[in-house]
């Protein structure tokens, strides 16, 4: 998990923590002190993530077929990855100790235009997979291809339409992150009325929120316009 991610959502926590102190009234209040649990148990499962960052994988034996041998190999489905773009190529780097020992027979890829999944054949009695699906851009199969480093797997994915720049390594990540953005996106407090941000994030917290908070939102809402009404008749 990028620190990127992890300082934009403590950013997020943090700006709803501003709003908290300018928000008045009571539901306004709950309803900020619940996208801020929200947010805080996001930022804490980030934070977990990332300090697990260290061994990225998921490990299970799994029996190899040689009976002569009888051993275990274990299959492990690798989670992290680094990448790099150049205007033709998107390459993701993938670290595995000793792998450039391997034959390039056990070291391979599995591509499609949207995916692909690097396959190591027994490295020191383990298999290893790296899965992406759902990339941001489709890539050009045929002239892909990859590399055994010292240490590193090195794959060329080559893009279908060149010079064009990828924000993102997948769909889902973009995804992601555009939601986040638009969830929260409000302009400079000191730059606008308070009350407008604060109207302007229950807005965005409506329209992406689920059915309880969207009735938590419509019922204060209504309580404020009854409120402005009655206080407008004692005038």
């Amino acid at each position: 998990m990028s620190e990127a991610k992890i300082n934009e959502v403590k950013s997020d926590i943090d700006e709803i923590n501003e709003l908290l102190k300018l928000a008045k009234r009571k539901k306004v209040q709950d309803l900020l002190s619940v996208e801020l649990r929200k947010l805080e148990t996001e930022w804490i499962n980030l934070r977990d993530s990332a300090s697990s960052s260290a061994t990225p994988m998921e490990v299970s034996p799994v029996p190899t077929t040689s009976a002569a041998a009888q051993e275990k190999r274990y299959q492990v489905k690798l989670n992290g990855y680094g990448w790099d773009q150049s205007d033709k190529y998107v390459k993701v780097f993938v670290t595995l100790k000793n792998v450039h020992n391997l034959p390039k027979e056990q070291v391979y890829c599995k591509l499609t235009e949207k995916s692909m999944e690097l396959v190591v054949e027994n490295l020191e009695n383990k298999d290893y997979t790296l899965l992406i699906k759902k990339l941001l851009e489709p890539i050009n199969i045929e002239e892909s291809h990859w590399k055994q480093k010292t240490d590193m797997v090195v794959i060329f994915l080559a893009k279908l339409t060149p010079n064009t720049k990828w924000s993102h390594m997948t769909e889902i990540e973009k995804k992601s992150e555009d939601q986040r953005n638009n969830r929260f996106k409000t302009n400079d407090l000191d730059k606008k009325d308070p009350q407008e941000s604060i109207m302007s994030l229950m807005k965005n917290m409506y329209e992406t929120g689920d059915d309880d908070m969207k009735r938590m939102i419509s019922k204060a809402w209504y309580e404020g316009q009854q409120k402005k009404k009655t206080d407008t008749l004692d005038l």
